[in-house]
Formats: C-alpha cells, structure tokens, sequence
C-alpha cells in the first residue's frame, strides 16, 4: 500500500504536466477543431529562453515568467504567420500546417542555434525530497501539483465568469451561431492561442527544470504527451484533457514500478498499446464530447 501511495504521488505529479499541456491542445480544438502538432514547440522556444539567460546569470524567479512570456508570444505568432492563413480551411489543411511549423521551428534552431542538446542549471530544490510517514514526497512533485490546481482554479473561473471565457465556450460550442450572436472570432481564436500559450508556458517552466536540458527537438515529447492526453480525456473537454493528463502520468509511474525490470524499458510501448485499446472499446474518450471530432 505504501508503494502505491507512493507511486500515486509520483504519477500525480507527472500527470499535472500532462494535464496542462492537454489543457492547451484541448482550447485549440474546441475553437478550431485543430489537433495542433506544433504545441510542443512553444516549450522549445522556452527552452532556448531558459539556457540564454541562465547562461547569463538571470535566476529562475526571473527565467519562469519569462518562458511563460515567451510561449505566450510564440503562440500568438504561429496563429499570425501560420494558422490564420489557413483560417476556414479543411481540418485536413489545419493538420498539416501544424505539422509544418513544428517542422520548421525545429529547423530554425538546427540551422541558426545549434543540433546539440545543450545543458543547464536546474533549481536545487528539484531533486530535494521531505518524508511524511513511510512516504518520500518531492519537493519537486508538490510544487507541480500546487501550482497545477491554482493554474487549472484560475483557468475555470477565467472560462465561466469573463466575457472571453463566455465567447470561447460559444464558439466552441457552435462557432457559427456565435458569429451571428456578436462573438468576434479574430478576437476568440487569438485569445484561444494566448490562454494554450499561457498553459504551454506554465507545463513548459516545470518539464525544463526536470529536464535541465534542451534541444531542436526537446519539443516533440511534451507535444505527444499533451495530445495523447487530450485524446484519452475526449478531444474538445477541457475538463477531460485534465483527467487524461493526470491517467497518462499515474498510468507511466505505475507501469515502470510494476514491469520486470528486463522490459522496464517498453513502458511507453505499453501505454501506447492501452491507449490504442481504450480507442477500440472507447474510441470518443474517458468523457463524450458532442462535437468531439477525431483527426
């Protein structure tokens, strides 16, 4: 029992990541039925803003707001440069143009930054632990999770009590009929990408201090892991992207713990033939969304 408690907390705290980042695809589709392939690249970006200025001297009580800051401009610039091009296109289109910027942002710091996966300092606290009882909680875990609830608290009463958060549930609902009662959707789709920035940057602040590291294609993992996320919560809930992050993580942590140490190794495979079976028998998602469509 005590290793599942333990396991629990584990999972809890990688799943909060997972949570935020599902949090971040599931906006997007809602409002554009856009599954976005490039979300990842917004923790990229954070990333290379982590090294510079860590490489600077800048402490990470400056760094954190400034990945945020970071992942909320690039969004708003990939929806400018790229998506708003495609705007009204077949989500067929949509799809291959997120495929496309990822692409491209990972090319851009190939290129013009470095191919190395370039290192650098992560907060101490990261690796620091507390006991309580027979169990070994992580600071690191504890903070993740905290900030997670205050992000995901904020987050709801942004949606139910703002006039934006009235507007982007309409035009989630049925961006048409929102047009015509008044809803601007240059104003809805923009602030739909600043608020999956915003999350992008929150998830993106705690996966560099775990990963201490970053790279051109640092991007692809969290991208995966916030899709697949949002894919098992039911695409367009927002309330099932957090439930499929934090499933996702607890799922990971209790598979490495309990596999033989011989096929420790295949956890993700393993995830991935589970997900691929709740697709079979569940294929809309832990929770059904009305205007769910899968890409």
């Amino acid at each position: 029992m005590t290793e599942f408690a333990q396991n629990l907390i584990d999972g809890l705290g990688r799943g909060s990541i997972y949570a935020l980042l599902a949090l971040g695809v599931a906006v997007i589709f809602g409002v554009m039925h856009l599954l976005n392939f490039a979300h990842g690249e917004l923790i990229t970006v954070g990333g290379y803003v982590a090294l510079w200025t860590l490489g600077a001297g800048w402490s990470w009580y400056v760094v954190a707001p400034l990945i945020v800051i970071s992942a909320v401009l690039t969004s708003l610039a990939i929806e400018r440069v790229a998506f708003s091009r495609v705007r009204g296109s077949s989500d067929f289109t949509l799809l291959l143009t997120s495929f496309g910027v990822h692409f491209v942002v990972s090319a851009i710091f190939l290129l013009y930054v470095s191919a190395a996966i370039k290192p650098f300092d992560r907060p101490s606290w990261v690796t620091a632990t507390y006991a309580v009882g027979p169990l070994k909680i992580e600071v690191y875990d504890t903070v993740v999770i905290a900030a997670t609830v205050v992000t995901l608290v904020g987050t709801t009463l942004l949606l139910q009590r703002t006039m934006f958060g009235l507007s982007l549930r309409a035009a989630a609902a049925d961006f048409d009929t929102a047009r015509l009662m008044g809803v601007r959707s240059d104003t809805v789709i923009r602030g739909a990408f600043a608020l999956s920035g915003l999350l992008a940057g929150i998830a993106g602040v705690f996966w560099l201090m775990r990963a201490g590291s970053i790279g051109p294609s640092a991007g692809i993992t969290p991208m995966l892991k916030g899709v697949l996320a949002a894919l098992i919560g039911g695409l367009g809930s927002l309330r099932g992207a957090v439930v499929g992050g934090l499933v996702l993580g607890v799922a990971e942590v209790l598979l490495r713990s309990r596999l033989p140490d011989s096929v420790a190794g295949l956890t993700e495979g393993v995830v991935f033939v589970l997900i691929a079976l709740l697709f079979i028998f569940r294929p809309q998602g832990l929770l059904t969304v009305k205007r769910a469509v899968r890409v």
